[in-house]
């Protein structure tokens, strides 16, 4: 326990930033249309997540460089230049849902127009990600999304028919056509691109923590260090699966049971709390879904971010000051600025969240083919390249979300 104690960093708030309201509507969406058949997928995309990750995190530790930096070496700019662009605007669109997700959860409560919230919710971001360091406000915010384990208490308290929960479970099956879609969404949700640069960054900002200033510095890394991470990153994925698995459980018995299956606002979401919290539902909901945002824009801002000064090769850093790492922050700002201005044109909040996380799917795989011929190269690897076993896990990975793409528009 102390060892695992100790390992915790990267991987837990990666993990913690991945049940962002994106992944709690698309979550809420599943279980509400299609009951509990999707269960299946908080434990097969368990290992999938981890797999991806881990192998985010060995690229940045044995090369010393973020994920994109370690790209540029092997693929041309060109392909390099539309991937961060792809991954810019769909981070972008992926904060603007996310600011209009948590707005929308604040004016259930209070009552005070979402679009104001919005505002207040994107500028404090924004400035705090700028001026804070980030492990401080991560370390702050995650508490709030300890919330979510509402969602285990209201599962048992509502009492399901565990048979068929542990068959649905362990038994994957496709309810309908349909499907597709929101299969994608969660595989996108959870497995999600900017994940995939926010992790191998953060393994680079740790070794500049510890005064390894340098690429050649920071090449390398021992089998301890990389039994750390695994651990860290397990924890951060179990726990994040965990999430999932009951906030699909949970809506599944509250809303589907009821017949509630194309929930369209905050206030029908929030009413899969009831059970438990009763009229502080909407509190419950709302807190989770405002503390998992403000963790998760940071890291979507971010994520973009590193990739774009990383193939421009511009001074970048999230515990940087702006002075040092003046075009790192623009691009972090006027994400989380244009993410504001979407919230402007009247989309619907959880459909807005339900398809940014489509689109996450639909961009995975073909980063994963890159990050895949990255792992495997032993030049840029330091002769450290991903173990048989992980190229198995991410090439499987890969295609399953290329082979559920397909399928959301061919079947």
């Amino acid at each position: 326990m102390r060892e695992l104690l100790k390992a915790l960093g990267p991987g837990v708030i990666a993990g913690a930033a991945d049940d962002d309201p994106s992944g709690i509507a698309t979550y809420s969406i599943a279980g509400a249309q299609f009951g509990t058949s999707l269960l299946w997928m908080a434990v097969v995309s368990w290992p999938l997540m981890a797999g991806v990750q881990s192998m985010c995190a060995r690229i940045g530790m044995v090369t010393g460089r973020g994920l994109m930096s370690a790209l540029r070496i092997r693929f041309p700019r060109k392909v390099l230049v539309v991937m961060s662009l792809a991954l810019l605007i769909t981070n972008t669109i992926n904060i603007g849902a996310d600011l209009s997700g948590m707005a929308d959860a604040a004016e259930l409560l209070t009552g005070v127009s979402s679009h104001i919230f919005v505002i207040i919710f994107g500028v404090t971001i924004a400035w705090a990600t700028v001026r804070l360091r980030y492990s401080v406000l991560a370390n702050t915010l995650k508490w709030m999304a300890l919330v979510l384990f509402a969602y285990v208490l209201t599962a048992f308290l509502v009492g399901p028919k565990w048979s068929q929960v542990a068959h649905d479970t362990f038994i994957p099956h496709i309810p309908e056509r349909s499907a597709w879609s929101t299969i994608v969404a969660v595989l996108g949700t959870t497995i999600s691109p900017y994940l995939f640069f926010w992790q191998a960054s953060q393994e680079v900002e740790e070794e500049k923590a510890l005064g390894r200033g340098t690429v050649l510095e920071r090449q390398g890394a021992t089998d301890e260090e990389m039994s750390m991470r695994r651990m860290d990153i397990g924890a951060g994925t179990l726990l994040s699966n965990c999430a999932m698995f009951f906030i699909i459980l949970t809506t599944a018995l509250t809303l589907h049971a009821h017949g509630m299956t194309n929930i369209s606002t905050s206030r029908e979401v929030a009413t899969a709390l009831e059970p438990l919290a009763g009229r502080f539902a909407k509190l419950l909901y709302a807190i989770g879904l405002i503390g998992t945002g403000a963790l998760a824009i940071p890291t979507l801002a971010g994520s973009a971010s590193y990739a774009i000064s990383e193939l421009f090769n511009w001074h970048q850093g999230i515990d940087e000051t702006f002075r040092r790492a003046p075009k790192f922050y623009i691009v972090l700002v006027l994400a989380v600025l244009a993410g504001i201005g979407m919230d402007f044109s009247n989309f619907s909040a959880i459909q807005a969240l339900y398809w940014s996380a489509v689109l996450n799917g639909l961009l995975a795989p073909f980063l994963l083919v890159g990050i895949l011929f990255v792992a495997t190269d032993k030049v840029i690897m330091q002769n450290q390249p991903s173990s048989r076993l992980s190229r198995v896990t991410v090439g499987l990975t890969t295609l399953a979300m290329f082979g559920a793409g397909i399928a959301m528009f061919v079947v």
